[in-house]
């Protein structure tokens, strides 16, 4: 089910910086600015320009995104599959093809139109081609606007694990128009809250309040909600990856949710359960153990889940994933350190950290009690 076509109501867009330093970058937030000259122009590195999307958004919005772009470019095209199934290497491999067969220098840029799957996988391309060249991220899905495209994490899934294969490469903008999430299914829009929900519970607690306020406007699409939803979500977001952008530290607490729920894409095979829904049990999971540690109380508990569940995600691990399922593909996450599993675990609502001290038995007991769907 996608959500009713018509058009919201015309915001002016909001900008917001990630300050990196010499790589520091805007990210641009309102309606109808994908095909306003603008707000792409600027970012442009040189002459040639090769935008990268998915068959399902090329139909939507290669067109409009197109208009945004200056008529003296030598502008390329090209459309992969769509679905976490096809974020590989043989994908990235065909950008890679595409930009030599196009015979395109290192002043070329790259345009990243689509989800996370596209984000990622074309940040990789330009971090690999020729050793770095710039690319914009057009992101036009929830998930991907509030996560994905904001922070220079880029690469691709192995069978083995999720995103093991990739590296840092901060684009050169973020353009992000909410008019795209009208034709985002409703399934979708409910993974991307996952990752919006996941902001309030690391570090914001009256952002939390205020998702609990506004969580049926954000998933009836009221514009208002939607901006200041993606706008304080990349704001906590720019913040965090200014502060440590190769995840060393409190970029880490981003991944609260992950650790459990990418063990669940990578055991279910990717696009099977999305990845906010992953996220959204994983999040459960994470407040049930630090219940179990004596860091959240009951009420708090259920405060979490009750905010999980009306986002429309899943409370429940797959049916069929044993204890086991899990304990092999967490320990392969890449915050583990010298054999040690590192779990982002929240002490309080709003404040979370990274604790590599649970007692195994306890992390067991909750892999084997926790309810399955």
């Amino acid at each position: 089910m996608t959500h009713d076509s018509t058009a919201p109501s015309r915001l002016p867009p909001t900008t917001l910086n990630v300050d990196l330093g010499e790589r520091s970058y805007p990210i641009h937030i309102g309606s109808a600015v994908m095909g306003t000259a603008e707000w792409l122009a600027p970012y442009l590195a040189g002459n040639q320009v090769l935008v990268v999307t998915n068959e399902t958004i090329a139909p939507l919005y290669l067109e409009r995104l197109r208009l945004g772009l200056p008529d003296h470019l030598e502008v390329r095209t090209l459309v992969l599959p769509d679905g976490e199934e096809y974020k590989t290497l043989e994908q990235v491999s065909r950008i890679w093809d595409a930009l030599l067969e196009a015979g395109f220098n290192r002043r070329c840029t790259l345009i990243a139109l689509g989800g996370g799957v596209i984000g990622d996988m074309v940040g990789y391309a330009a971090a690999s081609y020729q050793r770095g060249v710039a690319f914009i991220q057009v992101p036009t899905t929830l998930l991907s606007q509030v996560d994905s495209s904001v922070g220079g994490k880029t690469g691709v899934n192995h069978p083995r694990g999720k995103n093991m294969i990739g590296a840092f490469w901060q684009p050169k903008a973020v353009l992000i128009d909410i008019d795209t999430l009208i034709t985002l299914p409703s399934r979708e829009l409910s993974a991307g809250l996952a990752e919006v929900i996941k902001y309030g519970l690391i570090r914001d607690s009256d952002f939390l309040g205020w998702l609990e306020a506004n969580m049926q406007a954000l998933r009836g699409l009221e514009p208002d909600a939607l901006v200041s939803a993606i706008e304080r979500s990349c704001r906590l977001k720019a913040d965090i990856v200014a502060e440590d952008e190769t995840e060393q530290g409190v970029r880490a607490l981003l991944n609260l949710g992950h650790t459990f729920g990418h063990a669940i894409e990578s055991h279910q095979g990717y696009g099977q359960w999305l990845h906010g829904e992953a996220v959204g049990a994983g999040m459960a999971m994470a407040a049930e153990l630090s219940h179990r540690l004596g860091w959240l109380d009951d009420a708090q508990v259920a405060r979490c889940n009750a905010l999980i569940a009306s986002a429309g995600l899943p409370l429940e691990a797959p049916q069929g994933m044993e204890a086991d399922d899990f304990l092999e593909r967490m320990r392969l996450d890449k915050k583990n350190l010298d054999a040690r599993l590192r779990l982002v675990l929240l002490e309080s609502l709003g404040k979370a950290c990274v604790f590599d001290a649970t007692p195994s038995d306890m992390l067991q007991a909750l892999l084997e009690e926790f309810p399955r769907r």
